[in-house]
């Protein structure tokens, strides 16, 4: 699986010189954008170059080896191409041509023969219908349109968080998120049909990735839900999935777009809840949400201290704390007279309203006392970015989070656009909603009781095995006896 992320060389099927070729926009990408040092040849009728690419008629004439195979063209003539690609020596195939299952029955006719190809020459293929894959590592790009400004944008810095992606537009909106994140991406990809490869075989694959720390999904359907579920119960990293057909309407939407049935949803909500995925309601939250894995320690309890020197904002974030199943957690008398003691606080039972005259030296003093207590287990802090002196703060309590082993969901009651240039600027893990904090709190308890259901299925299975070798050691002594 690595080599579709690190290719040495690659072929692309379909590319030419004709106007709006999309395969020409890949040899564009690899040759001219992309620091990609591989060897890059084009496969078109007239057997010419693209942007440099040396060009062939046939991918059997290719002189050098070749490490993977890009296709998109005509759905017709995939077949060929995919058996002169096995004639070829070649075992990995992103196929990003459409017209197949998702087509009606003749496209799902093309599909089956390449499937049949695929297992006579024992290749895999990503796709058909997909977008391919990006590495933002090594600075690998297959995706077809790319320009130059889109290809610094997507990949102007590598990342912590990787996306299995059914759609190709889905694919566009993530990374364009990313220039607002404090979050950048590892790796993508673009699965479309999943005749071969899918979303299981790719968390199996990411679990693995060391620059992975977050995998998230956005889904159409499960190819093989307990393909999927046996995968996903081994995986201890946070896997966030987004998945359509919550209704009849949005089944017959998936179903059009990538010839996938979109499953029944309560199966697959209680899927997720038996292998420890988390579903997510929407699709900013698989951009906005990964920053409370990679950037905070994770919430052990239920129980948040609150503050802030925005009093309505105490009322509100309360309220979603609670309807999240979190807790507001109970400061002790004693909490609340180191607290009085910190400075001109107006209110120290939880939550703590702050009021505006604060220095720097009463900030400490706060995170402190709270993230000291055993009282609490999380914070969320809610300031007002009003001083230079608020952002430094932030920054400490970062510090104290990882020190004290207790996150923080950072929520600054400011315009959106504040918030995410003192994002950008700092590189501080902040929230542009109560929503958003309060929510990074749940996914971050949940994927801790997750974490701790994994590891005592784990032990079970551990002590199981023990106790069979005990038996059989045991049965050879009686018999050898």
């Amino acid at each position: 699986m690595n080599r579709f992320f690190n290719p040495s060389s690659v072929v692309v099927i379909g590319a030419s010189n004709s106007p709006f070729n999309l395969g020409a926009t890949i040899c564009r990408s690899l040759h001219d954008f992309s620091p990609f040092q591989g060897a890059v040849y084009a496969v078109n009728r007239k057997g010419e170059e693209v942007y440099g690419c040396p060009g062939y008629t046939d991918v059997t004439d290719i002189p050098g080896d070749v490490d993977l195979a890009i296709v998109i063209a005509p759905a017709k003539v995939v077949p060929g191409f995919v058996k002169q690609c096995g004639e070829r020596g070649i075992k990995r195939i992103v196929i990003e041509s459409s017209g197949f299952s998702e087509g009606g029955e003749m496209g799902k006719t093309l599909q089956q023969e390449i499937d049949k190809i695929r297992r006579a020459y024992g290749m895999r293929i990503m796709g058909p219908n997909c977008l391919g894959v990006l590495n933002t590592e090594n600075k690998f790009c297959c995706f077809y349109g790319v320009q130059k400004d889109n290809f610094d944008t997507f990949i102007q810095e590598s990342g912590e968080i990787s996306y299995i992606i059914q759609s190709g537009g889905i694919v566009v909106i993530v990374l364009e998120s990313f220039m607002s994140e404090v979050v950048k991406a590892a790796k993508v990809v673009s699965i479309g049909n999943k005749s071969d490869i899918d979303e299981a075989d790719m968390i199996e694959y990411l679990n693995t990735d060391e620059k992975t720390k977050v995998i998230c999904m956005y889904l159409e359907n499960i190819k093989d839900g307990r393909k999927f579920m046996e995968i996903a119960k081994k995986v201890h990293k946070p896997i966030l999935a987004f998945k359509v057909g919550r209704t009849t309407e949005g089944v017959r939407a998936a179903q059009s777009h990538t010839a996938g049935m979109a499953n029944n949803d309560l199966i697959f909500e209680n899927a997720c809840k038996q292998s420890g995925v988390i579903r997510v309601d929407s699709i900013s939250e698989l951009h906005s949400l990964p920053k409370i894995f990679t950037h905070m320690p994770p919430l052990k309890g239920k129980r948040i201290a609150m503050f802030t020197n925005s009093g309505a904002f105490g009322g509100i974030t309360a309220d979603l704390l609670v309807q999240a199943g979190l807790e507001m957690a109970k400061l002790s008398p004693e909490t609340q007279e180191r607290l009085s003691r910190t400075g001109r606080i107006f209110n120290v039972s939880n939550p703590i309203d702050l009021g505006p005259a604060l220095s720097m030296q009463t900030f400490l003093e706060i995170f402190d006392i709270l993230l000291s207590s055993e009282e609490v287990d999380g914070l969320l802090p809610v300031p007002s970015l009003w001083h230079p002196m608020v952002i430094e703060a932030i920054m400490e309590l970062v510090k104290k989070c990882h020190e004290y082993g207790k996150p923080a969901a950072i929520y600054t009651p400011n315009a959106a656009e504040k918030t995410i240039l003192y994002r950008n600027k700092y590189k501080i893990p902040l929230f542009v909603s109560p929503e958003e904090a309060v929510r990074a709190l749940e996914v971050s308890h949940r994927q801790y009781g997750y974490h701790l259901m994994k590891e005592a299925a784990q032990q079970r299975t551990d002590f199981e095995k023990r106790l069979r070798r005990s038996d059989s050691a045991y049965g050879d002594y009686v018999e050898g006896a």
